[in-house]
């Protein structure tokens, strides 16, 4: 029990940093769906920018963030390992930097913004410095210093939000108003405003940056190329992996531009729609987020111990219970939710369910995910991750000049499905883990019905009120269930069992 213990406390720490980080700059989501200068096709070009930033994130860090986890966990030199992954990635940083700048034109073809270089190149320098700080961020988790993480990333977060705040409402009104106004200096009216939100982002990168200032000195004159060698054969599956995972989840939005029928402000604009509403997933992907980050450092440390699997298994169980309350919490209760967005952007509410399915897919493949990490097979996860590339592009392909952003929620909770249960069927021949699968599986079958059940309910009776009432009951009578089934589980924690000592009596 002290293991989970740990890693809660850990998914605490580093998810309270990610998850406030992460709402702080969810709150520009309402900001810019409901302002009026930002139009939806020019959200769309926004979420095209943020589309490409991962994947190329992925291409400059190629798999060592991870790398560095594992080797870390061994008993080698951990100075040396930290020097050898961060002159790397500087190194090829510097080197990859410069070939997208020469290619940028290229580059702005390809995502469909050939018309807006500086966003183009605002996006390389925003990829630039982000990668920098990968490794400096790393070496907090792998010490078990979340404060500072925490601390360093609300600060970029709340920098970014008051510099957009500052572009798109301040400098518009001031610049309007005197002829000579002292924004004028660094602000053009005519730039498209989405050049603004990015430029408030490379911002964020370089104060981050810089508050890593310590970590970044820890960087020794050293590089062992015999280790690096071998961090490289262990982390190049990982690009692919990585690649495919930023394409199954970012990427849709690029294929909706390219591959939906209409003038270039309706394909932006569905973009727009689907991004919009993509984000009122934000609870399940924040938890996701957070888990990954305590996570993956953890799985690698409790791998030395007796029996993990049965740590790991424990640990799903509590993984899935939480992200099927959260699934309930935001479909059950989206007449509320929607409210995060503009009403312009509502015409695609129906899709947020299947995008909720879908990222709960896709946090429970990351769980899944241990036993090619811990096994050293990470091609295994490659090539898992490039057949959900290959559903990605079928379906968007042929589904999308019809159902438009329908079509690319459904391919990713294909996509996501598929990668699960195959990580599972395979990892359970080479590195078996006893998953209480058939109780995790009625779980998420058990909230669906409830979804639908609600669904019915509300259509034969209409109205608000009843609509907030019923979700409450069905969601504290799934809560009731789960505590029922889980009681014996539930009893081994120090704070839960208190409580039901005290229901007992």
């Amino acid at each position: 029990m002290s293991n989970i213990k740990n890693l809660a406390k850990q998914t605490f720490w580093y998810g309270a940093s990610s998850i406030a980080a992460r709402l702080i700059n969810y709150l520009l989501t309402p900001f810019l769906t409901y302002a009026a200068i930002v139009k939806p096709e020019d959200f769309g070009k926004m979420s095209l920018v943020y589309a490409a930033i991962p994947l190329l994130n992925v291409l400059f860090t190629y798999g060592f963030e991870t790398a560095y986890f594992r080797f870390s966990s061994g008993v080698q030199d951990s100075r040396k390992i930290y020097s050898t992954a961060s002159w790397s990635l500087i190194f090829t940083t510097l080197v990859f930097s410069a070939l997208l700048f020469f290619l940028q034109h290229s580059l702005g073809i390809l995502i469909g913004l050939e018309d807006f270089p500086k966003l183009i190149q605002l996006s390389i320098a925003i990829i630039a410095i982000d990668t920098l700080a990968v490794v400096p961020f790393a070496k907090l988790r792998q010490q078990g210093r979340p404060i500072k993480y925490a601390a360093i990333k609300i600060s970029g977060i709340l920098i970014n939000v008051l510099l957009t705040w500052f572009f798109i409402s301040y400098c518009p009104t001031h610049a309007a108003v005197n002829s000579k106004s002292w924004v004028l200096y660094f602000y053009n009216p005519s730039d498209n405003i989405i050049v603004y939100v990015v430029l408030a982002n490379l911002v964020q990168s370089v104060i981050t940056l810089l508050l890593l200032t310590k970590e970044i000195r820890a960087i020794k004159w050293e590089f062992d190329f015999t280790l690096w060698r071998q961090m490289m054969m262990y982390a190049l599956p990982l690009i692919i992996a990585g690649m495919g995972g930023m394409i199954n989840e970012t990427f849709d939005r690029l294929m909706l531009r390219r591959w939906s029928i209409g003038d270039p402000v309706f394909k932006d604009t569905q973009v727009g729609i689907y991004n919009a509403c993509y984000k009122l997933s934000i609870l399940i992907t924040l938890f996701i987020q957070a888990f990954r980050l305590g996570a993956e450092p953890f799985f690698f440390k409790q791998a030395e111990g007796k029996n993990p699997q049965r740590t790991y298994a424990r640990v799903m169980k509590f993984f899935v219970i939480v992200i099927t309350v959260m699934f309930l919490v935001v479909s059950l209760f989206m007449p509320i939710w929607k409210f995060f967005i503009g009403p312009r952007y509502w015409a695609g509410l129906s899709i947020v369910p299947i995008l909720l399915l879908a990222n709960m897919f896709l946090g429970i493949y990351y769980n899944l995910s241990v036993w090619y990490k811990l096994s050293n097979r990470t091609s295994a996860g490659a090539l898992i991750t490039l057949f959900g590339v290959g559903i990605t592009c079928v379906v968007n392909y042929f589904f999308i000049p019809t159902y438009g952003f329908i079509a690319c929620a459904w391919a990713t909770f294909f996509c996501y499905g598929w990668m699960m249960v195959h990580s599972f069927l395979w990892g359970q021949k080479v590195y078996r883990i006893p998953y209480a699968w058939k109780k995790l599986l009625a779980y998420l079958i058990i909230v669906v019905i409830i979804y639908f059940i609600h669904g019915a309910l509300t259509h034969l009776f209409p109205g608000l009120p009843f609509s907030i009432l019923l979700a409450i009951i069905l969601t504290f009578g799934y809560l009731w269930f789960v505590a029922r089934i889980e009681r014996k589980e539930f009893a081994r924690m120090p704070f839960i069992g208190r409580l039901f000592q005290e229901n007992q009596k």
